[in-house]
């Protein structure tokens, strides 16, 4: 019947059965605007005034062909997954989740939430999907009534491991360069900021999220984690 969105037997998502471009058809579909070289133009990106490069002389990588498998995400098998094994490190923990600052960062405050168990984001259980919702909230509320915050950007990649965690970068006020999907990059741009500020932004944080939310502070005052891959 018309407008009949049926989905057929074996098709695993709501939508009509569909099949993407393979890794090879993609790859070739990608060259056709690229050059000799296989590179492919500038984005358009790069030309808007929060960019942090200048378009004269930058010139994109040479794409090259797909790699399968993928390699092995990082806690791929949960006994070698260092998150799980820092499971009581952080600033804000509850039976769940926990709440890390992260270190070395150029930005005013990164923290990173991650579920104590071993759970991607696919997997996770719903009750603890229906947490993460509440929490990503609250964290951004509190990340932003720090004093010179203007906005919580929240990521989820997730390509580096297997383990779920959640980035919240806290973006200055007042610099419009920083403004939206080029914030990560000055963020690797930028000296790393003064952690004692940073471990007092923190701190305020996980006080407001224990008041929002429940939950504890860290029993230990270790230092913040590196940074972990993407």
């Amino acid at each position: 019947m018309p407008g009949d969105r049926t989905v057929p037997v074996g098709c695993r998502l709501v939508y009509p059965c569909a099949v993407a471009l393979s890794p090879d058809q993609f790859h070739e579909h990608a060259l056709t605007v690229a050059d000799g070289e296989r590179r492919l133009p500038l984005a358009r990106m790069t030309g808007w005034d929060i960019s942090p490069f200048e378009q004269d002389g930058l010139r994109v990588a040479p794409l090259r062909p797909p790699v399968l498998p993928e390699a092995a995400r990082h806690g791929e098998d949960p006994a070698d997954c260092g998150m799980c094994r820092e499971r009581d490190e952080g600033i804000w923990f509850n039976d769940n989740w926990r709440l890390a600052r992260v270190a070395g960062v150029g930005v005013p405050l990164v923290l990173m939430l991650y579920p104590r168990d071993h759970h991607d984001l696919a997997d996770l259980p719903d009750d603890l999907a229906a947490e993460l919702g509440l929490l990503t909230t609250r964290i951004v509320r509190h990340v932003q009534a720090l004093a010179h915050i203007s906005r919580a950007h929240v990521y989820r990649f997730g390509d580096g491991a297997a383990h779920l965690h959640v980035w919240f970068f806290a973006r200055p006020a007042g610099q419009a360069q920083l403004f939206g999907s080029w914030l990560v990059v000055w963020d690797d741009l930028l000296p790393e900021y003064p952690a004692d500020i940073a471990d007092a932004d923190a701190d305020a944080v996980a006080d407001a999220l224990v008041a929002s939310h429940g939950g504890r502070r860290s029993a230990g005052t270790g230092p913040a984690p590196d940074r972990r891959p993407a």
